[in-house]
């Protein structure tokens, strides 16, 4: 039986080392250590931390009973940005309960209003390009996908509270993607009101004011009590329980919150991802832009090119928006992999490494969209939203949006990379973005928008 190996570098270091550059951390232990290995990244008296690529391992720690983990401590980080009443940080009933509320705006029906909502929004800001400019694909994809995930989910139409949002938001995502900024989350001790000139100090206070805007929609969402209206946080304010009972108003806050970070930077991310893989790979663009082509501009006709749709997947398989599955510190003791695991170890299913398996992916750094036209792979392989009963629960959605972003732009603009040395992956808050030499593209030549067929 194999021994997880465990790495001897202090915690500190290795804290630092995944903060400041994740990907080539969790590359260089797994070719150093093999796969599962230990490291202690979650500062100074960090517990073990266990990473699993193996499809096998993954699936033994998805079919573990929830009870036997404890979820709250192993992600202790994220409570100061989603607050304690975010899905994310909810164990058993309560998490469960807060899943059944917040899965229907998610699927169905619902999500053919959105496809109008998402091809207005990415032609409204698209509108400002013509040829010869030279866009940012990080400004841009943010730009986008905040209007959506404001539009959507919060139903505000731009305005003075819109902009205030988007203005707070914005400022918050750049403070929290830089590395210094981010160690913050990882050492309490750290965690200190020295006034608004602090980082903490600033932090704190820039969350205040996006609370009260937050707070005040939701006051007024409540007054207005619309059924008409479509947007998530309308229907989650009129979603019960099995006990007739609503979200709170501290609820609706924080998953509104945990949307907004879960959903805005990550989509904006593999969007950036995208253009630069298939501007990267002229066959895979040529055979993109034929397949465009042939479709209406219909969103349900474009969410279902079968091309489009796995260009998405070998995107999301590169660069997984999220690096890791949500973490689960061990209660008492459990196997995985034929090896014991005792309480307070912290075990991590690894989306990132899961991905880049050579036995699963032959060529795994390569971008080959084929492979999701030749193979179907197993939810244990490709998990690039999670999995099991922590899985999330937007990934209807997110692909949505991101074949729709993708389709509209495309079939409007002929674009180029700016820069042709190779992008590499670089964080920025819980994700990664393609470097600065992967960020820039070049507006070549323009044509009329389709006009989505109304359904």
């Amino acid at each position: 039986m194999r021994v997880t190996s465990s790495i001897q570098t202090p915690a500190l270091l290795q804290t630092l080392q995944l903060i400041s550059e994740p990907t080539k951390f969790l590359e260089s232990c797994v070719q150093r250590y093999g796969d599962p290995f230990t490291v202690r990244v979650l500062g100074l008296n960090s517990p073990p931390v266990v990473f699993f690529g193996s499809p096998q391992a993954i699936k033994e720690i998805f079919a573990l009973p929830g009870e036997k983990f404890d979820f709250k401590k192993a992600t202790h980080v994220f409570k100061p940005l989603m607050g304690e009443k975010s899905i994310i940080l909810q164990e058993g009933r309560s998490h469960q309960r807060q899943k059944q509320l917040m899965m229907p705006p998610f699927h169905g029906d619902r999500m053919k209003a959105y496809g109008e909502i998402i091809a207005q929004i990415t032609t409204n800001v698209t509108d400002q390009w013509s040829v010869g400019k030279v866009i940012s694909l990080q400004h841009e994809m943010s730009n986008i996908t905040l209007q959506i995930i404001l539009r959507v989910v919060f139903g505000i139409s731009p305005g003075t509270r819109y902009d205030k949002i988007q203005m707070l938001l914005g400022s918050l995502l750049d403070d929290v993607t830089k590395p210094l900024y981010s160690s913050l989350f990882f050492f309490p001790p750290l965690q200190k009101d020295l006034g608004a000139w602090s980082p903490w100090g600033k932090f704190l206070r820039r969350r205040q004011a996006i609370d009260e805007l937050i707070y005040s929609e939701i006051a007024q969402r409540r007054q207005e009590n619309k059924t008409t209206r479509s947007d998530i946080l309308s229907m989650l304010i009129a979603a019960r329980d099995e006990n007739g009972q609503p979200l709170t108003d501290v609820e609706l806050r924080d998953q509104l919150v945990s949307l907004l970070l879960l959903g805005y930077e990550t989509t904006a991310a593999a969007l950036s991802w995208a253009f630069y893989l298939i501007h990267s790979s002229p066959q895979v663009l040529a055979k993109l832009l034929q397949e465009l082509a042939a479709s209406s501009a219909n969103p349900e006709d474009v969410a279902a090119l079968p091309y489009l749709t796995a260009i998405c997947q070998e995107t999301l398989r590169i660069y997984p928006i999220g690096l890791i599955c949500t973490p689960r510190m061990v209660r008492d003791s459990v196997q995985i992999a034929g090896e014991t695991f005792h309480a307070e170890t912290i075990v991590v299913p690894c989306i990132y490494l899961a991905h880049r398996r050579p036995e699963t992916y032959p060529q795994p750094e390569e971008f080959l969209p084929e492979r999701f036209l030749t193979r179907k792979f197993s939810p244990y392989e490709y998990l690039p939203f999670g999995g099991g009963i922590r899985g999330c629960i937007g990934i209807a959605f997110s692909m949505y949006e991101m074949k729709l972003v993708l389709a509209t732009i495309l079939s409007r603009f002929h674009l180029a990379l700016a820069d042709s040395r190779p992008a590499h992956p670089v964080r920025r808050g819980i994700t990664i973005i393609p470097s600065a030499s992967g960020m820039n593209m070049v507006v070549k030549a323009q044509q009329p928008a389709k006009v989505p067929v109304k359904m």
